[in-house]
C-alpha cells in the first residue's frame, strides 16, 4: 500500500513493489521554449540572434547595429532609403578590416583559385592513371 506525506514544500511518496510493477499513468508536459528569432515579439531587434553571425559584435558592431536599426525602423519608401549614411559608415569600417570582413570579390577569387587547383590535381591524377595503364599494356604485350 502506497502513501504520500508532505514535509514543507516537498511531497514524499512511498510506493510498494506492486505499485512500481504497473505502467506509469503520469503525464509529463514539457513546454518547449521557442528561441526568439531576429525580431523579438515586442518588435525590438534580437542582437544575440545566431542568424546575425556575430556581426553585431566585433570592431564594426556599432556601425552594423546603427545601420541595421535604421533599416528595421525605417518608414521611408523604399524601406531603408533614409539609411545611406549609416550603411556607408558600416561599409567603411568593414573595408578597414579585410581579414575579418572579406569582400565578395575576395571570396570569389579564392573559390576560383581553389577550383583551378582541384582541376590541376584531377588532370595530374588522370595523366598518372593513363601512364600506369599504358605501362601495364606494354608489359602484357612484352610478356606474351
Amino acid at each position: 500500500m502506497s502513501y504520500c506525506r508532505q514535509e514543507g514544500k516537498d511531497q514524499i511518496i512511498f510506493a510498494t513493489k506492486e505499485d512500481l510493477d504497473q505502467p506509469s499513468s503520469a503525464l509529463i508536459q514539457v513546454e518547449e521554449e521557442e528561441e526568439p528569432g531576429l525580431i523579438l515579439p515586442n518588435g525590438d531587434i534580437n542582437w544575440n540572434c545566431p542568424c546575425l553571425g556575430g556581426m553585431a559584435s566585433g570592431p564594426c558592431g556599432v556601425p552594423f547595429r546603427e545601420a541595421f536599426s535604421c533599416f528595421h525602423y525605417s518608414e521611408a519608401d523604399p524601406k531603408g532609403s533614409d539609411c545611406y549614411q549609416q550603411f556607408r559608415s558600416m561599409q567603411d569600417c568593414m573595408t578597414s578590416y579585410p581579414e575579418l570582413y572579406p569582400s565578395k570579390d575576395d571570396d570569389e577569387e579564392e573559390a576560383d583559385n581553389e577550383n583551378k587547383l582541384n582541376n590541376e590535381e584531377t588532370k595530374t591524377d588522370s595523366l598518372e592513371s593513363l601512364t600506369v595503364a599504358n605501362t601495364d599494356k606494354k608489359t602484357e604485350k612484352e610478356s606474351s
